[in-house]
């Protein structure tokens, strides 16, 4: 049914469908009134022409008939502009109610994808003059974005692609890129990660693209038991960074603070450090412990060590044997 219609209300234009349209008429046994006219003309019932795909896009549906409706669709980085269904109108004339949409390489946006493209404004054609895109790349809280470039193309020197370990203009640059050469890819540390472009007034080139793909951003491996020692700082997360101290009479062998490297797998920047007694030494400090070299193992052989403990002019030292256990004669500590 096309509609029916009562009152005094002008019903809209009506186009049938086939080559037959029928109507019915009825009216009760109480008021009358001046009733209706209609017109009526033979119309083609041909297809809408078909309509254009915009370039760098694709097209849903095949039938053209009026009353059909097709969809588009861009291809990854690009932006639908305009409408992404039409429909085959009624009329003397087939035409579609909207013009057929674009899609377009925007210059900046927000993804929020776990994987997705990124293109420079008008990609592929070369990009504008005095461009300033920001894009940013929301991933969940504990992924980080894996950058892969496809293609790059900029004025060498003067117009560059960022990407910023971080969501804000002020986050820690990863990767500055300009010129011709395919930049490498990159992961970056932080489930937010901004993406800037700049370009000046002179030359313009086709650009950049590339995609990005969200990985786990897991645990470097725990560092404890740390024998003799304590670890600060308990983030063990990409990034993040941890110190190591000895408890007193050891001496840390290795790097004291360790960072956790971003990569496809997780490791620690530097070795684990490691606790030992010194065998001798010059101290300063006002109070502090002396172990045998190796304790609390047992010492080795043929070893000869020597401590000078100096303090302030004016104090001395007190020392306080809590434990002694060589082998003697031959074995011994001597105190001057």
């Amino acid at each position: 049914m096309l509609g029916s219609f009562s009152g005094t209300t002008v019903p809209a234009l009506l186009n049938s469908t086939s080559n037959q349209l029928y109507l019915h008429f009825f009216s009760d046994i109480s008021v009358s009134a001046a009733g209706f006219r209609l017109e009526y003309k033979t119309v083609s019932l041909t297809s809408c022409p078909e309509p254009v795909v915009p370039m760098n896009g694709i097209k849903v549906g095949e039938r053209l008939h009026m009353n059909s409706v097709v969809s588009f669709q861009c291809e990854p980085g690009y932006t639908l502009q305009g409408n992404s269904h039409i429909s085959c109108m009624p009329g003397t004339v087939r035409r579609w109610n909207y013009p057929p949409p674009l899609c377009i390489a925007q210059c900046g946006g927000i993804q929020e994808e776990m994987e997705g493209m990124i293109l420079s404004p008008g990609f592929p054609g070369n990009y504008p003059s005095n461009s300033d895109c920001t894009w940013r790349i929301y991933l969940p809280v504990g992924y980080g974005a894996h950058v892969q470039f496809l293609n790059f193309s900029t004025e060498a020197n003067h117009d560059s692609l960022e990407i910023r370990n971080g969501p804000l203009d002020t986050s820690t640059v990863i990767g500055r890129f300009s010129g011709q050469d395919v930049p490498p890819s990159l992961l970056t540390t932080s489930h937010e990660t901004t993406v800037y472009f700049h370009s000046d007034h002179s030359q313009n080139r086709p650009g950049f693209r590339f995609e990005y793909q969200a990985y786990e951003l897991n645990e470097c491996l725990d560092p404890e038991p740390f024998r003799y020692g304590v670890v600060v700082g308990a983030g063990y997360n990409v990034g993040q960074s941890i110190s190591f101290e000895c408890l007193p009479g050891y001496q840390l062998m290795g790097h004291s603070i360790l960072t956790c490297e971003h990569g496809t797998t997780r490791n620690w920047d530097r070795p684990f450090p490691r606790c030992e007694v010194p065998c001798g030494g010059s101290i300063k400090s006002e109070n502090g412990t002396i172990f045998s070299p190796g304790y609390p193992e047992e010492y080795p052989s043929s070893a000869d060590c020597t401590w000078l403990i100096t303090v302030a002019t004016g104090l001395g030292v007190r020392l306080n044997f809590t434990l002694l256990q060589v082998h003697g004669p031959h074995d011994f500590i001597t105190v001057w």
